[in-house]
């Protein structure tokens, strides 16, 4: 097997036979790169977004690209708990999981609460999937060796504290750029916590983490103005394109790594390049609050509160 030192998407071995669910698989985005390499590879890729458009627009253009695709779909809003468990039902009737990419993620958005009173990006962001692993990890303990991988990002080592604080209630000002940070902490906390609760079960899954540097994708103009065109969204998207060492497809690559390559779990992956913002994918690591075992515990807790969901 190749060295992970020097890993690319070449190394991505064989999937048939595979069950990979993907979250926020939008065109141009790291979901649709990260469903796209895997499907090429013979893997059954479940793509799982908002929007049923958008859904069918993913799948027209892997099909074009990888026509023996195997492709479904589902809907899934991560910012409303209700979706989450509908979304999972849905997918009880697949079989076994063999990965789980926690891809999909809002960054930088205006303060705004959702119906669940849960502040938009937590609830996305964390909330969401910490939910939606927990009800299929039945589904992928069936499988004999499955992974979850959460999408995190550098912005992760902006926060200052865990976000441990009462989610339902908003402490002073709200900051969106710091909220976002603290959210993709919350990331690799989960991470972290998941992993060593899965090892301490002797259950066959691994939890993983990756980031994707600064890439060209359309996440910081939907987050800002809800959109990727028109106005100002198209000036801040073309800006993001020109000054973005990594398209969304190099963006992909830490994350197709920590799903594929041949790695422990608690492994975080991303660009090797100057301050990991671009290059070829390697083992990385966060920064000291995310190994905070005592902010893992206490976030894991909150979530279980938060979602009502307790990990079998």
């Amino acid at each position: 097997m190749t060295a992970v030192d020097t890993w690319t998407p070449a190394d991505i071995p064989d999937q048939s036979g595979r069950t990979v669910l993907v979250t926020g698989p939008t065109v141009g985005g790291l979901g649709h790169f990260t469903a796209l390499e895997l499907a090429r590879r013979g893997a059954r890729i479940v793509l799982a977004g908002r929007s049923r458009a958008k859904l069918d627009e993913t799948v027209r253009v892997i099909g074009a690209e990888a026509p023996s695709a195997s492709l479904e779909t589902v809907e899934l809003d991560l910012s409303a708990l209700s979706s989450v468990r509908r979304a999972a039902a849905e997918v009880a009737g697949l079989g076994a999981i063999d990965v789980l990419v926690n891809n999909a993620g809002v960054m930088g958005t205006p303060y705004h609460r959702t119906a669940d009173g849960l502040e938009l990006q937590m609830a996305t962001n964390h909330f969401g999937p910490f939910l939606l692993t927990g009800l299929l990890l039945p589904q992928l303990a069936a499988s004999a060796a499955a992974r979850v991988v959460t999408v995190s990002s550098q912005m992760h080592r902006i926060a200052r504290t865990a976000p441990l604080g009462d989610p339902h209630v908003q402490e002073g000002r709200y900051q969106r750029w710091p909220v976002y940070g603290g959210s993709k902490l919350a990331n690799l906390l989960f991470t972290y916590e998941l992993d060593r609760r899965l090892r301490r079960a002797e259950l066959p899954v691994k939890a993983l983490a990756a980031h994707p540097g600064f890439a060209s994708t359309h996440l910081a103009a939907n987050g800002q103005y809800g959109r990727s065109t028109g106005g100002r969204a198209s000036i801040l998207d073309a800006a993001i394109k020109a000054f973005s060492p990594n398209t969304a497809a190099q963006g992909a690559w830490p994350t197709l790594m920590a799903a594929t390559a041949d790695l422990p779990g608690a492994t975080y992956c991303g660009p090797r390049g100057i301050a990991e913002w671009s290059g070829p994918p390697q083992v990385t690591t966060s920064n000291k609050l995310s190994y905070d075992e005592t902010a893992q515990r206490r976030l894991w807790q909150l979530s279980q509160d938060v979602t009502g969901i307790t990990y079998p």
